[in-house]
C-alpha cells in the first residue's frame, strides 16, 4: 500500500506536523472537528472543544512560543509579550495560509475510532456531515492535545449550587454578585479566581497543597526569558537557583495566607500569574484549604471552617484521553507514557504522537521539532534505534523532573533539555533560527 498518513487534529501541533510532512512530499490527510485551524485557541462562548476563556493569554512569552519556520515577527511585529488567545488563533491561521495547508485539512470531521490492522495499515472511522465512513492509511499521527476531557473532583456530600469545571467557564460576567469558590492552584484556577473577583460578591480559592506562583516578568523581562539564561545549568541546580530568586522577589506563601510549597522546583507544575497575590493581599480573593465535604450550599474545609457559596468552579485539569482508541490498545489516562522522545511507541511503529508532552514552557516549538524528526523517519532519512523498547522505558525511569505521583504529572519535560534532545536527532546542516536575544549556549 502506498504511504498515506492520517493526522488527527489541526491545532498548533497538527498544523506543524502537516507542514513538515508536506515538505517531504508525503501524502497526508488531516481531520479536525472544528471549522478552522487553531484547536483550543479558537475561543467559543459555547462549551465545546475550546478550553480558553475570554481573557486568556498564553503563560509563556512569545519569544519561546513560536515556530522557527514562521516566527511572530513573520506574522505581526506588534504581538504582545504574552499573546492573547485571539493573537494566537490568528498566528496559527496565518501559518496555515502561509504554507498552503488548508487543502489537506478536512474540517467538521470527528474521528470516532482508529483500528490498527497491521504494521502498514490503519482503519480510521470518521463522522463527516452526519455520514460515517472508513478510510485506510499506512500511518497515524495523533495531534489532538490533552485538554479535552475534564477531570472532575469528587467530595463527600452534595452541593446544591452550581458546580462546573473550568472547561465550562468562558467569562466572568455570569458570576456577578455571586459567592464563588474556585478549586485548584494551577494557571486556570488562578486566572478564574482573579477574573471572577472583579465582579463577584466574594471569591475564594481552595488549595489542597502549596503552589509556586511565578510572576510573568522579572527585572522587566518575561520570566521564561530570564529563566533561559540559566538553562545551561543542570536541572537540579537551576531549580534551586530559580527557587531562591522567586523567594527573594515574592517571599513565602504564608505571607499571603496560602499553603507553603513543600516540593522542590519542577516536582509540580508552576503557576504563572501576576495578579493572584495582589488580589489576595487586597482582600478580593480569599484563600481556603482543601474541601472536607459538601452539604447544600455549605462547604466544609479541612481546617474546620465552613462557608456557603453559590458556585463552585473546579479548575482541576484534564484526563489524558484518546477516546478513538480502545482502552485495551492505548490508555495513558493514569500514566505512565512510555514514548521515546515523547512520540515513538515501543511496539507500534506506524503510530506517532506529536505534542503529547507538557513542558515547563510552550508546547508547539517542541512539536515542530518532533514533526521534523517524524518527516525524516517516514522518508527513511532517520532510523529508529534498535533499542527502542529500552529507550521508551527510560523515558519513565529517567524523567527531567521527579514529580509528585499524580495523573497530571506524567508527561512533563524541561523545555530546554527536551529541545536539545530533539535537535540532536536532526541533520547537522539544519540550523535552528534561535532568537537573537537569547544566547544559543542557553538552549
Amino acid at each position: 500500500m502506498k504511504s498515506r498518513i492520517c493526522i488527527i487534529g489541526a491545532g498548533p501541533s497538527g498544523i506543524t506536523t502537516l507542514k513538515n510532512l508536506k515538505d517531504k512530499e508525503l501524502t497526508v490527510v488531516v481531520y479536525d472537528r472544528n471549522q478552522e485551524v487553531g484547536g483550543n485557541w479558537i475561543f467559543s462562548e459555547d462549551v465545546s472543544h475550546s478550553s480558553v476563556f475570554e481573557t486568556t493569554h498564553i503563560i509563556s512569552s512569545k519569544t519561546l512560543s513560536q515556530y522557527e519556520d514562521f516566527t511572530f515577527d513573520d506574522f505581526d511585529t506588534t504581538v504582545a509579550d504574552y499573546p492573547s488567545h485571539d493573537e494566537l488563533r490568528r498566528y496559527f491561521q496565518a501559518y496555515a495560509k502561509h504554507f498552503e495547508l488548508y487543502p489537506y485539512i478536512e474540517f467538521g470531521t470527528i474521528v470516532k475510532h482508529c483500528d490498527r490492522i497491521s504494521d502498514r495499515e490503519w482503519e480510521i472511522t470518521i463522522l463527516q456531515n452526519g455520514d460515517e465512513r472508513k478510510e485506510m492509511f499506512t500511518d497515524l499521527v495523533v495531534c489532538n492535545g490533552h485538554h479535552s476531557v475534564p477531570r472532575v473532583p469528587r467530595y463527600p456530600g452534595h452541593f446544591s449550587g452550581e458546580f462546573i469545571h473550568s472547561h465550562e467557564y468562558k467569562k466572568a460576567a455570569p458570576f456577578a454578585n455571586k459567592k464563588v469558590l474556585v478549586i485548584g492552584g494551577g494557571n486556570s484556577a488562578c486566572d478564574v479566581a482573579v477574573e471572577t473577583s472583579r465582579v463577584s460578591k466574594k471569591t475564594a480559592i481552595s488549595w489542597r497543597r502549596g503552589y509556586r506562583i511565578i510572576p510573568k516578568f522579572f527585572f522587566g523581562l518575561p520570566s521564561d526569558i530570564v529563566g533561559s539564561r540559566s538553562a545551561w545549568l543542570p536541572v537540579k541546580i537551576r531549580g534551586w537557583f530559580n527557587d531562591r530568586l522567586l523567594r527573594l522577589m515574592l517571599g513565602k506563601n504564608k505571607l499571603y495566607g496560602l499553603p507553603e510549597v513543600k516540593t522542590k522546583f519542577g516536582e509540580t507544575h508552576p503557576t504563572i500569574n501576576d495578579e493572584l497575590l495582589y488580589k489576595v493581599r487586597h482582600g478580593k480573593v480569599h484563600p481556603k484549604v482543601d474541601i472536607e465535604r459538601l452539604h447544600g450550599k455549605i462547604v466544609w474545609f479541612k481546617d474546620g471552617t465552613k462557608e456557603d457559596y453559590d458556585v463552585i468552579i473546579a479548575c482541576t485539569g484534564y484526563v489524558l484521553k484518546h477516546s478513538f482508541f480502545d482502552s485495551s490498545f492505548i490508555d495513558y489516562s493514569d500514566g505512565p507514557v512510555p514514548l521515546y522522545l515523547k512520540m515513538f511507541h515501543e511496539e507500534f511503529h506506524n503510530l506517532f504522537f506529536i505534542g503529547l508532552f507538557q513542558p515547563l514552557g510552550c508546547i508547539w516549538p517542541g512539536s515542530e521539532l518532533q514533526s521534523k524528526i517524524l518527516a525524516n523517519y517516514l522518508t527513511g532519512d532517520w532510523k529508529m534505534p534498535s533499542t527502542i523498547k529500552k529507550l521508551c522505558q527510560r523515558e519513565i525511569t529517567h524523567p527531567h523532573y521527579k514529580q509528585i505521583n499524580t495523573p497530571r504529572h506524567t508527561i512533563t519535560v524541561d523545555y530546554h533539555k527536551f529541545r536539545k534532545s530533539l535537535l540532536k536527532q536532526l541533520p547537522k546542516n539544519w540550523v535552528s533560527k534561535t532568537p537573537n536575544n537569547i544566547s544559543k549556549s542557553t538552549l
